[in-house]
């Protein structure tokens, strides 16, 4: 069973309501058609103009019959949106620019699912990256004891008729995290892990395997792999490890023989964002792996940002991604 049958069974013993921002969008309208195919499991929920989005959906051939379209310049319940979005902000934005706001879909479909009428969100397939992650660290913000905002990817492929898969972070979100960070991206991500059945063998990524390297970059891994450890005990962590060594069963013996980790990892913690997105792309160019993401972690609910480059498929697949996680 793949991943995403996984993520469907999942999704059938609970269902979930998903926003996506773009309603009229047509690789939107195509994957929201495909979604409504699976029977109740997730249900879209579209925001845009009502005629708009119908027309499109007619004009590409999507069956988008019986779902809810919503539109921000004729919702019943602005007002009341309005006054709680004004008593989120805390004074930092007037009655009438949350009403600006508002009107736009990022910030509607944000605070839908704010007020808990939807799950989860989906945007970012006309929206940059921003406009999507803004509208959730303002309003939906993070969990509590959580510092920040990161991201990972989920990467499969197959391999001996078997799916593989592992997860890597942040490669998208924190520019330079310090320790701290670190060790919240580790948990964020092995935590992330779980739900797509990983069994997170956490690595955290250095030049350095056990103080081979020197540096102000080796401890900062090193010191985030201890607060880690300290923080779960019940994960296996190990670090700083080479990569070569966190796969490697045969360089694992001998660089680090008797870790939990090394040889075997499977959830890979990048020191910045330069090696997670490098490390990222050549695994999904060099290593067949399909790369998912990347996936927000932190806040209180899941929102999550597609590329606007995507195309229906990665639409579906990420919906699916998303509800998952709420």
């Amino acid at each position: 069973m793949t991943m995403f049958n996984k993520l469907i069974e999942t999704l059938k013993a609970n269902p979930k309501k998903i926003v996506f921002t773009e309603g009229p969008d047509a690789r939107i309208l195509e994957a929201a058609s495909n979604i409504k195919a699976l029977g109740g499991c997730l249900t879209p929920i579209l925001i845009g103009n009502v005629d708009e989005v119908k027309a499109n959906a007619a004009a590409g051939g999507f069956d988008i019959e019986g779902l809810e379209i919503i539109d921000p310049a004729t919702y019943a319940g602005m007002d009341e949106m309005v006054d709680q979005m004004v008593a989120l902000r805390k004074g930092k934005m007037t009655a009438d620019e949350c009403r600006a706001a508002l009107a736009k879909g990022n910030y509607f479909g944000t605070m839908l699912v704010k007020m808990g009428y939807a799950d989860s969100l989906l945007g970012g397939a006309t929206y940059s990256t921003a406009d999507t992650v803004r509208p959730a660290l303002q309003l939906i913000k993070t969990k509590p004891g959580n510092k920040l905002v990161s991201s990972c990817f989920i990467l499969a492929r197959e391999k001996d008729g078997v799916q593989e898969l592992i997860a890597m972070g942040d490669c998208a979100i924190n520019i330079k995290p310090d320790e701290d960070a670190l060790v919240e991206i580790g948990l964020e991500t092995a935590n992330c892990a779980k739900i797509f059945g990983i069994d997170p063998k956490v690595a955290y990524l250095s030049f350095s395997t056990k103080g081979s390297g020197k540096g102000e970059d080796v401890d900062k891994v090193r010191n985030a792999c201890e607060k880690a450890k300290a923080a779960a005990p019940e994960l296996a962590i190990d670090g700083e490890l080479q990569f070569d060594a966190a796969v490697s069963p045969v360089v694992a013996a001998t660089k680090c023989k008797g870790s939990p980790v090394a040889g075997q990892a499977n959830t890979f913690i990048f020191p910045d964002i330069n090696a997670g997105n490098i490390g990222y792309k050549i695994a999904q160019r060099l290593g067949g792996y399909a790369a998912y993401g990347p996936i927000l972690l932190g806040l209180n609910a899941p929102i999550n940002d597609l590329s606007r480059g995507c195309d229906a498929d990665e639409v579906y697949k990420m919906a699916l991604i998303t509800a998952a996680l709420a």
